[in-house]
């Protein structure tokens, strides 16, 4: 059974930190694009941050650059986002996706964990 089980959400201050991990198992998760995703209250589901599947490479939202960081460590099967210098605009249900294309796509999600910036 495939699962992806995030962790880490909480309530945090602006300016304050979070790092957050998302745990797979049940597919070949080194070999998986890996990304965190977020919907913010009443909005659209959005990239937050990429990574493929050796870490080699990462791509983020603009409005994360330079404060949120993805990484992976293909040996424990997880995935991270270490997210600093926090804003209320980061309120969001952040999930962790993972996708492999090719002639048969593979798209999983996890349910999510809730991160909420209050003043």
């Amino acid at each position: 059974e495939v699962q992806l089980v995030e962790s880490g959400g909480g309530l945090v201050q602006p300016g304050g930190s979070l790092r957050l991990s998302c745990a797979a198992s049940g597919f070949a998760f080194r070999i998986y694009t890996m990304s965190w995703y977020r919907q913010p209250p009443g909005k659209e589901r959005e990239l937050v941050a990429r990574i493929t599947s050796d870490g080699g490479s990462t791509d983020y939202a603009d409005s994360v650059k330079g404060r949120f960081t993805i990484s992976r460590d293909n040996a424990k099967n997880t995935l991270y986002l270490q997210m600093n210098s926090l804003e209320v605009q980061d309120t969001a249900v952040y999930s962790c996706n993972a996708r492999r294309a090719g002639w048969v796509t593979y798209d999983y999600w996890g349910q999510g964990t809730q991160v909420t910036v209050f003043s």
